[in-house]
């Protein structure tokens, strides 16, 4: 079968390798589509970063080295069902969450799986991956979406890290957030957050990402906090009070400082993106003295099936976040140095086998 295998920064090449087989316990699919993040633009432009294995040293769960098959969001149909799988049938339309874990660690114990001590995922880490034409996945990876379409259920695993991260925050209906950064996170977890009833202020420097935001975002407020006084604007929408909850989801510092001083007291920021640094913080200042609290959250364990319930109910449209479809033969021209130019106008882009 053909897929595309990752050699390192900059080299990525489609060949043809041998199909995976199914085993008991497992499931045959047929990748449909697959998206395109920005973990992937930096595994393309960077090269290697954990979990993924190097040429020399094997991830701890698959064993391989590089080269692996790309792409970990995606969706698919059902081939062939190994012995023991029940609930699903061939053809049926499928999500697969990508993860890869020991299941005896602590965090796996505890059932925060996605804190793994030996974390991986397909198309990562090994294992197959959505950029190829079959992959055998663990039946307890895969999810059935119903009369979703394939294109939107690619989507449904960047909407299991919003809606772990919103969950994780405790949000309510009624309450007022603030999002700092509109990349496709950041959007995801604006819908996640105004499906449910919260009232949603985008905060976003670029003019690009902005106008994304107020596209997929029509009930939302979105702000550029260099042109306009964003405290100001969370004081008139909240009497004054400040914002009960802030999402920290574009990993600078500056971002991380502004959202504590928007919060109210007793409010909350959730921080989701990764930051590659650490941060100074005035504890007594920016939390401690206003009842603050922080917390963070990471990928998602056991939000699957919640997230592609809010796809299907209509409280979130998912088509409006794909903005592109390409074939995996253009996929560094069309896919990964579209990504990376600065004034692009992509949301999601979708690559098929096909």
């Amino acid at each position: 079968m053909q897929a595309l295998m990752y050699y390192g920064a900059t080299d990525v090449r489609l060949e043809e390798i041998p199909e995976p087989q199914l085993r008991p316990g497992t499931v045959k699919i047929a990748p449909a589509y697959t998206g395109l993040c920005g973990s992937d633009l930096h595994l393309f432009f960077h090269g290697p970063m954990p979990p993924m294995p190097s040429a020399t040293t094997p991830h701890p769960l698959t064993g391989e080295t590089l080269p692996v098959v790309l792409g970990h969001e995606f969706s698919g149909v059902v081939e062939e069902l190994g012995e023991g799988v029940t609930g699903l049938a061939v053809g049926d339309a499928v999500v697969v969450e990508p993860m890869l874990v020991d299941g005896t660690c602590p965090a796996c114990r505890r059932g925060t799986y996605n804190a793994c001590q030996q974390l991986g995922a397909l198309g990562v880490s090994g294992g197959g991956g959505g950029l190829s034409e079959h992959v055998v996945v663990d039946q307890r990876w895969v999810h059935p979406v119903g009369e979703l379409p394939l294109d939107q259920a690619a989507l449904i695993e960047p909407l299991a890290v919003a809606l772990h991260a919103v969950e994780h925050s405790r949000a309510r209906a009624g309450q007022t957030a603030v999002v700092g950064g509109a990349g496709p996170v950041g959007l995801f977890v604006a819908a996640v957050l105004a499906a449910r009833g919260i009232t949603v202020i985008v905060s976003e420097v670029s003019a690009a990402r902005r106008a994304m935001a107020a596209r997929v975002g029509e009930s939302w407020t979105v702000v550029d906090p260099g042109a306009e006084d964003l405290a100001e604007l969370v004081r008139s929408r909240t009497d004054g009070m400040g914002a009960d909850l802030a999402f920290d989801v574009a990993g600078a510092p500056a971002v991380v400082h502004q959202l504590l001083g928007l919060l109210a007291p007793g409010g909350r920021m959730q921080v989701v993106a990764m930051h590659p640094n650490p941060i100074e913080l005035n504890i007594a200042a920016e939390l401690t003295m206003q009842d603050r609290e922080i917390g963070s959250a990471f990928g998602y364990a056991n939000q699957h099936p919640a997230a592609i319930a809010l796809a299907q109910s209509g409280k979130l449209d998912l088509a409006a976040f794909i903005t592109s479809r390409i074939s995996v033969t253009d996929i560094v021209a069309q896919g990964f140095e579209r990504l990376a130019s600065p004034d692009h106008a992509e949301l999601k882009i979708l690559v098929s086998m096909t």
